[in-house]
């Protein structure tokens, strides 16, 4: 365990880095970027080993969701970095003339980014990317849930950065986080649960530090009457049981039309079995659950409703089955919690407005998926559903675009990432307006007499 006064070095080093200007330049942030990619690269093979010690996840899984993803957002923001660091002409009023106007965004400092356990590596590491292009100092916090990814990250950051710059502490969550954050960070970046969320909030209001927070929430996903079955199952039962459940933006429930029930519910078991087999626990790829605390608490909505299909469970191998359940009740504990884990209730709805109404009863999700050849239905759920992001006829890969903003809304977070919107989180836009010598208007000085015409005719 990291001690305070080590904690009190680190930070002081940081401010010492940052204060001397060496972050500032493209050249270095350029530079710092290329230098991350080469770290990712050497490590790949632990990194993707500790991925599966710490849930099991399949090489391509890990590797696609993980590490691939790393290296286009480093590709992305390398290719767009320099503009993204232009001044931006703007337009001036004609009162502050002659006036140019600018903005220009500068790095907030010293930033402190906290990871989960889901994704271990890839959401500790893709706010550094934004960090870095911000030209800013970071202090990792990988998720202890996920022991071999967190030594891995902090082997490497040792190994890639001056612990000046960019460096990790691990340990408790509990107890570092609080230590950390006795400090002022200029920014606070924050992945993980709701309640943890909010003791992050707490704990940032004293120094009016900004925090981005991604959470969570009951992300629906709604197929109507007029779809393609096939495909919406296969993409669903990929999207919800990818990581075993244990994805923030996850199908967390089924909103299915009547209609198409039965034959969706035959189309999501036909599916299951193509990718994991009949007994999924002899697959290799399929996660397992990070903990027997997470176990225990995804298990213990099986009892709830009617199992479909799965229902299997093994603790000592923190193998839950993917699972369809039927017959939950809206104020079943199954559709009151993020469920966070292999198991999909499925509902059901006989009209649109209906669906919409249900949904609200769970207010602000992450994510919202809709299947549908209807662009009326489309429509209603994009404008009437208030979510973070999502995806029509498909799920989860809204997040691979990095030209999309990803991030919650009340209860899902506050705050945006992914490309530019990771540059602009970790900025800080600061406006400028530049007056020419060469003519001074005095409309604007004492003594005012009769100028209050000429004023509203400029101002207009």
């Amino acid at each position: 365990m990291i001690s305070n006064a080590r904690i009190s070095q680190l930070y002081k080093a940081q401010h010492d880095y940052f204060d001397s200007g060496a972050t500032l330049p493209y050249a270095f942030r350029k530079a710092m970027l290329k230098r991350l990619k080469k770290g990712v690269s050497q490590y790949e093979s632990r990194i993707l080993e500790a991925l599966h010690q710490d849930l099991h996840k399949h090489p391509l899984e890990a590797y696609s969701s993980e590490v691939g993803f790393l290296y286009e957002e480093i590709a992305f923001t390398l290719a767009n970095l320099k503009q993204w660091m232009e001044p931006e002409v703007v337009t001036s009023p004609f009162v502050t003339y002659p006036s140019s106007s600018r903005v220009y965004r500068e790095p907030l400092g010293l930033t402190l980014i906290i990871a989960p356990w889901n994704y271990p590596f890839m959401l500790q590491l893709s706010p550094l990317i934004g960090a870095i292009a911000g030209g800013n100092c970071a202090i990792l916090k990988p998720s202890e849930l996920a022991p071999h990814t967190a030594a891995v990250i902090a082997a490497m950051i040792k190994e890639t950065f001056d612990p000046a710059y960019v460096t990790v502490v691990e340990g408790d969550g509990a107890t570092i986080i609080p230590a950390l954050m006795a400090y002022r960070f200029d920014h606070v970046f924050f992945t993980g649960s709701i309640p943890v969320g909010k003791k992050i909030m707490e704990m940032a209001v004293p120094h009016l530090t900004p925090v981005t927070l991604e959470l969570g929430g009951k992300s629906p996903c709604v197929v109507d009457d007029k779809v393609n079955i096939k495909v919406a199952a296969k993409r669903i039962i990929w999207a919800k049981f990818w990581n075993a459940g244990q994805t923030c933006v996850a199908p967390d429930y089924l909103l299915v039309h009547h209609r198409v029930k039965e034959e969706m519910v035959d189309a999501m078991k036909e599916a299951i079995v193509d990718f994991f087999g009949q007994n999924p626990v002899n697959s290799d790829d399929y996660a397992r659950m990070i903990n027997s605390r997470r176990f225990d608490t995804v298990a213990a909505y099986l009892k709830e409703g009617h199992i479909l299909h799965g229902g299997q469970t093994d603790r000592d191998k923190l193998y839950i089955a993917p699972t369809l359940l039927d017959d939950v009740e809206w104020d079943d504990p199954v559709m009151q919690e993020e469920i966070f884990g292999p198991v999909l209730p499925i509902l059901t709805f006989e009209e649109l407005p209906q669906a919409i109404q249900a949904i609200k009863k769970n207010p602000y999700p992450l994510a919202l998926y809709v299947f549908t050849k209807s662009k009326k239905t489309e429509k209603a759920l994009i404008e009437q559903v208030r979510f973070g992001g999502g995806c029509v006829n498909n799920a989860l890969v809204h997040l691979t675009n990095p030209e999309l903003p990803f991030g919650g809304a009340g209860y899902s977070g506050m705050g945006q990432y992914h490309g530019r919107y990771s540059f602009e989180t970790f900025t800080h836009a600061k406006g400028m307006l530049k007056t020419g010598t060469w003519l001074d208007v005095p409309v604007k000085y004492p003594p005012f007499k009769n100028k209050l015409g000429l004023m509203k005719r400029i101002m207009k």
